[in-house]
């Protein structure tokens, strides 16, 4: 008889060996062209490198320390995992959950006169501009590694509640019922974990399926950078305080090895096939979707948050495009609003889907830092230098990259309200030739200022005491 210390040193290291091994074909989609990475310039390779160890960081916490029963929220992404032309003016939150069980989530903000569409505060803390908690069943997106897992009903969500929504306590406080069903009789903020979904296709059953909910996720925006701060939430299964989880065991080690190894090898091969097939960054081929593929030095058409585009945060209006500037060149970019969204926000990323820096640099901008001219027209300026104009993106030297504009409503609007948003190359020499004649001057001495605000709130933002 083979003593168990010897058969869990042999289960574990075979689960090592295939971590590894899919490790090794996660760095191929760094410079195997098959896999569609990015061009193989010097920084884009070593940028490469970055993104796939952010997954690496990502996995660890998804994988190894994750408990339904006894969950907490971490972040999704941040400034060391960042993807999927991320959000600079968002922390993105999840925990997985079973959505068969019911749960409490606790926050306490900061003033949030803002959530009811009164004027913010000028100081003080503030809660963030816009939060929102979804629920979903299915994977998280890019966990196949295929892009069949956008088909329509491969992923369900099952509910959301956002912070205009959010009924708070008369401390200010609020708490957050997920379950199921609403109680007969409650009457307080709640989020359904439970959705029932007719058959996907001719293959299934008729009888329609119950879809539980496996996780949930989110979003805290924020504006007001010098002043917004990110909210501390908790969350608890009910029932389940006070338990702890069974002994760690060879057997969960193995399969949670292995699960971590398959989930940045599949990360990594389904968003290179995603930018360079349904978004045609490189070019339009077949699959890409038409008027959603992403342009050169323009945008695509705006369009609402789905699961053929990646998914996103469902209360949003996304665009995209990519920007191809050589030196001495500039976009000069016209953001128009013609039904004013909670939140507006314009971001910059490399090829791979990382957003570009943006504590240290301004890869991006939202309404709040923003100037709107007299016109209500918000004319970004996308550059490689600073052309010492408002509203500047620093593109830190890429060449190329994504641009991503995102508008939210809480209800989306009529198409014919949505926002528009258009881009034009000019000479960088020429660029107050393309802006109003009262388009004021940004002194080297602000923009460092507005650089400090920058650092001091994502240091705040992402501490970890």
């Amino acid at each position: 008889m083979i003593p168990k210390d010897t058969e869990a040193t042999e289960a574990l290291r075979s689960a090592w060996d295939d971590m590894i091994q899919a490790l090794q074909e996660a760095r191929d989609a760094i410079d195997q062209p098959e896999l569609m990475p990015a061009p193989a310039t010097e920084r884009n390779l070593a940028e490469g490198y970055r993104y796939l160890m952010g997954y690496v960081h990502m996995a660890v916490e998804r994988v190894f320390h994750s408990d339904p029963q006894r969950p907490h929220f971490r972040n999704a992404l941040s400034v060391i995992t960042r993807s999927t032309i991320d959000n600079a003016d968002a922390i993105y939150f999840y925990t997985a959950i079973d959505g068969r069980q019911s749960y409490r989530v606790r926050g306490v903000p900061g003033d949030t006169r803002h959530w009811r569409g009164e004027q913010p505060l000028a100081d003080g803390r503030k809660a963030p501009h816009y939060v929102i908690f979804e629920t979903t069943s299915g994977d998280l997106p890019g966990d196949t590694g295929s892009l069949m897992e956008l088909r329509p009903g491969v992923k369900t969500q099952t509910g959301r509640l956002d912070s205009p929504a959010i009924q708070l306590e008369a401390d200010g406080s609020f708490e957050i019922l997920l379950a199921p069903e609403r109680p007969q009789g409650y009457t307080g903020n709640f989020i359904s974990t439970l959705k029932v979904t007719p058959p996907r296709d001719a293959q299934e059953s008729a009888e329609p399926r119950s879809r539980y909910a496996n996780y949930i996720s989110g979003r805290q925006l924020f504006n007001d950078w010098e002043h917004e701060e990110a909210i501390h939430f908790e969350i608890t299964q009910l029932g389940a305080e006070g338990t702890h989880a069974p002994p760690y065991s060879a057997t969960a080690a193995a399969d949670e090895l292995r699960q971590f190894g398959s989930i940045v090898r599949n990360q990594m091969h389904f968003w290179n096939a995603f930018w360079t097939i349904l978004m045609g960054t490189y070019g339009e081929r077949e699959g890409s979707i038409p008027g959603v593929a992403f342009p050169r030095n323009q945008f695509n058409t705006v369009n609402a948050a789905s699961g053929a585009t990646g998914g996103g945060q469902s209360t949003n209006l996304y665009a995209g495009g990519v920007f191809e500037l050589d030196p001495g060149e500039a976009l000069v970019i016209e953001n128009r609003i013609h039904l004013q969204p909670q939140y507006i926000g314009f971001q910059i990323g490399n090829l791979w889907g990382e957003s570009i820096e943006y504590a240290n640099q301004i890869g991006s901008l939202n309404g709040h830092q923003m100037t709107a001219d007299s016109d209500g027209v918000f004319r970004i300026v996308l550059a490689h230098s600073d052309p010492g104009v408002p509203n500047w993106v620093d593109t830190t030297g890429h060449r190329e990259g994504f641009m991503s504009p995102r508008w939210t409503y809480s209800d989306t609007p009529a198409p014919e309200q949505w926002p528009s948003i258009t881009a034009k190359k000019v000479p960088f020499a020429e660029i107050r030739k393309h802006l109003p004649a009262d388009t004021a001057t940004v002194t080297p001495a602000q923009r460092r200022e507005q650089i400090r605000i920058r650092q001091q709130h994502v240091q705040k933002r992402y501490r970890a005491f």
